[in-house]
């Protein structure tokens, strides 16, 4: 399960059963942005390694109520030989069944990715892959899920499900 007691900076073994955590909960607490305390893990472009992302959990920040539409965050990682990898980012509910990354260029991850010389891609050369990387998961029917099972205006629930059934391979390209 995730890591709590070394800064939300560690992954254990994903194959037993983690807890979706929706608003005041553990994804709260380490949130989606501190994928930037993880160690980096260089990822060459072209590389057809799949890459076996499981979902984390899904926050939810706002039920749609009378502020605003409903949003969040959802976080996916993957632990491998070469270390752990986390991608996360924000996501909108544009209709009840249909969300959307809030903002594609805002994908936030430890991944690094590198081209055939070695050196590092810029954010704006890796947003390309990292979208497919994004579209390759079966993430809006986490997020769904999760909306569903929160139901109302207090989404303070969690979830608790097999790591391995939200599993997807996803190819960088």
């Amino acid at each position: 399960m995730y890591s709590f007691d070394v800064g939300c900076r560690k992954l254990r073994d994903l194959s037993v059963t983690v807890m979706v955590m929706i608003l005041n909960s553990a994804l709260a607490q380490c949130p989606p942005w501190t994928l930037h305390a993880w160690p980096p893990l260089l990822w060459q472009v072209g590389k057809q390694i799949p890459l076996r992302l499981q979902h984390l959990g899904t926050q939810i920040s706002n039920l749609g109520d009378s502020s605003g539409c409903t949003l969040g965050q959802t976080l996916w990682a993957w632990h491998g030989q070469d270390g752990d990898l986390g991608v996360a980012w924000d996501w909108v509910q544009i209709k009840p069944g249909l969300v959307a990354m809030a903002d594609p260029m805002a994908v936030v991850s430890n991944l690094r990715l590198i081209d055939d010389g070695g050196e590092v891609l810029t954010v704006a050369e890796s947003a390309r892959h990292f979208n497919a990387i994004v579209h390759a998961l079966p993430w809006q029917n986490e997020v769904d899920r999760a909306l569903k099972f929160s139901g109302g205006p207090t989404p303070a629930a969690t979830i608790a499900r097999r790591a391995g059934s939200a599993q997807r391979q996803a190819p960088i390209q």
